[in-house]
């Protein structure tokens, strides 16, 4: 074998690694959330979810009448008091119910297929690995280069999934910045 053969050698396989590095990197990023959630690694979570982006999309999911559009803000000169009331009124704090989903035990929950708050406790070894091989497992919805949307099916209702929304912000950085819940648990 020459050594120009080698080399070439050397670049295709390369070029293999660095693809399947591509494609595989939002499934890592997957489970390094769900191994952080596990393990209540606050920092690593940090790292790995874009909350404003979450908080929103779920608040637009959670809340019954959430606008479409923003009103118009009031005018000073068609409104003078709805100015000094818009002035004045406190600012309203996200809705608590999508602050369960925003937790290391929300995420734990939510990773695992289950809503917050009903995911059961650690199994033993023996029964994880019994519920790991039964499923559901999680499996890739949509993948482009850009983004990813991972689905996690509920272990008790086979048609409920969760699907989270993975974007690349480096060539193999990805961040969650969508969770979209199953149905039933949307309110809007």
């Amino acid at each position: 074998m020459t050594l120009q053969k080698r080399i070439w050698d050397l670049i295709v396989l390369a070029i293999f690694v660095f693809a399947a590095a591509f494609v595989s990197a939002p499934w890592f990023a997957f489970r390094a959330l769900k191994a952080a959630a596990q393990y209540e690694d606050v920092q690593a979570i940090g790292e790995l979810v874009d909350f404003p982006a979450v908080r929103s999309g779920l608040t637009a999911q959670l809340v019954a009448d959430a606008p479409a559009a923003k009103p118009e803000a009031p005018s000073i000169w068609r409104d003078p008091m709805g100015v000094f009331k818009k002035a004045v009124e406190p600012l309203a704090p996200p809705e608590p119910k999508v602050d369960r989903y925003l937790t290391v035990s929300g995420f734990s929950a939510l990773t695992r297929g289950y809503p917050p708050g009903a995911a059961p406790a650690a199994p033993s070894s023996g029964e994880a690995l019994k519920r790991a091989i039964k499923g559901p497992h999680p499996t890739i919805a949509y993948w482009d280069p850009n983004r990813v949307r991972i689905a996690v099916g509920r272990p008790e209702a086979r048609g409920k999934t969760t699907v989270f929304t993975f974007e690349r912000r480096a060539l193999f950085t990805w961040k969650l910045v969508h969770i979209r819940l199953p149905t039933d648990e949307r309110q809007g």
